[in-house]
C-alpha cells in the first residue's frame, strides 16, 4: 500500500513539475531556470510542512507518504538543477549559473525552514 501511495503522489508530482516549469519559463523566456528554482522551493515548503508535523503533530503515515516521499519527491528535481546550472556554465553564463546555485540552496533552506516554523506554530504543543 505505501508503495502505491509514493507512486501516484510521484505521478502527481511529476506532472505538476512538467507543468509549472513549462508556464513559468514560458513567461519569462529566459535562460535562468526560473520553473526548477520555484518547484524545488514549494517542494521544498511542502515537505518542511510534513516535517514539522512529524514533529510536532499528528503523524500520519498515509499523508507522509503520499505528499512528503511521493508528491514532494517527483516535485522537486535535484538532476535538473544541476543539468541546469552546467548548462548556464557551459554557455559562458557563469554569473546566472552560480546565482542558480545561490538561490535554490537559499530557497530550498529558506522555505523548508518556514515550512517546519509554520508547521510548529500550527501544531505544536
Amino acid at each position: 500500500m505505501t508503495a502505491l501511495l509514493v507512486a501516484v503522489g510521484g505521478a502527481v508530482g511529476a506532472c505538476l513539475r512538467y507543468l509549472v516549469d513549462r508556464h513559468v519559463q514560458g513567461r519569462h523566456g529566459s535562460s535562468f531556470p526560473w520553473g526548477t528554482l520555484l518547484v524545488n522551493a514549494v517542494g521544498s515548503l511542502i515537505l518542511g510542512v510534513f516535517a514539522g508535523m512529524a514533529l510536532s503533530g499528528p503523524s500520519i503515515p498515509v499523508l507522509h507518504s503520499l505528499f512528503g516521499v511521493g508528491l514532494c519527491g517527483a516535485l522537486t528535481t535535484y538532476s535538473t538543477f544541476g543539468y541546469d546550472t552546467v548548462r548556464l556554465f557551459l554557455d559562458g553564463a557563469r554569473l546566472r549559473a552560480a546565482a542558480n546555485v545561490a538561490a535554490t540552496i537559499c530557497a530550498g533552506l529558506t522555505c523548508g525552514a518556514l515550512g517546519v516554523l509554520g508547521a510548529t506554530a500550527l501544531w505544536g504543543s
